[in-house]
């Protein structure tokens, strides 16, 4: 009995961007017989759907293996099963699990940290931008609960990431981005001050203990597991209420 052919969908997934490349160099030819320069040009000229649908794959992929197992423990075989593509691609997209890593991770930042900036820095009054912040935070680390453990481990691991991070989110020098928005809460703070409706309180501070009350569930969600006795059922019950309960407990415990 002959074998039944494979999906035309599947193979074309994982041979897609391969046969330029060994079409360039001859038969056999690799990206990784080329010189860097000369594989780096072969690797960022695919710009068609199937290019950029199979770079988004394994960008999903990565990021998946990445915050399941951390940079360290992640294997580039495994990615590629994830993503159910052909290892090579991954080395023909990206060259190396490190610049993978550097992509998943300039990603991530790009979700995380824009609302934060635009949020805190306009010009809605302390009172909505905290329900703001809450309500977007709580709702992507909803959705990617793994991420603050993430995070904090590639942090540790690279610090000289933190800088690349802000950069990559605010399209700038973190100290050029962070100033601007402290010195509007900064001055809405003062304002409230004044009128005797709110207790001083940095800046600093103030999105300090924001981002820790929305971070802390996620990243000792184990821990809480087993302390409270929760599943994640409950464990998700008790983030939609905390989007309600927080921001609550955040400005009352700032009034006066």
């Amino acid at each position: 009995m002959a074998k039944s052919a494979k999906s035309p969908k599947k193979s074309a997934a994982k041979t897609s961007g391969i046969r330029s490349t060994i079409g360039a160099g001859g038969r056999g030819s690799t990206a990784s017989t080329r010189s860097a320069a000369e594989t780096e040009t072969v690797i960022t000229a695919g710009t068609g759907p199937t290019d950029l649908e199979t770079r988004q794959r394994i960008l999903s992929a990565a990021r998946t293996v990445f915050l399941r197992k951390g940079t360290a423990g992640a294997r580039m075989q495994e990615i590629a099963d994830e993503a159910d593509v052909n290892p090579a691609l991954l080395h023909y997209y990206f060259r190396s699990k490190e610049r993978l890593s550097e992509a998943v991770f300039q990603q991530i930042a790009a979700r995380l940290f824009p609302a934060l900036i635009q949020v805190l820095g306009g010009d809605l009054s302390l009172d909505e931008k905290i329900q703001r912040v809450v309500a977007i935070y709580l709702e992507i680390l909803s959705t990617n609960p793994f991420l603050p453990g993430y995070l904090i481990a590639e942090l540790h691991h690279h610090p000289e990431r933190a800088a690349q991070l802000i950069a990559a989110a605010a399209g700038g020098p973190p100290t050029r981005v962070a100033q601007p928005v402290l010195s509007r809460l900064r001055e809405q703070i003062d304002d409230r001050v004044r009128d005797g409706t709110m207790r001083p309180i940095a800046p600093e501070q103030l999105v300090v203990n924001l981002i820790s009350l929305c971070v802390f569930p996620f990243a000792a969600r184990v821990m809480l597991g087993v302390v409270l006795g929760i599943d994640d059922a409950e464990f998700t019950r008790m983030i939609e209420r905390r989007k309600v309960d927080l921001p609550k407990f955040i400005s009352a415990a700032l009034r006066t």
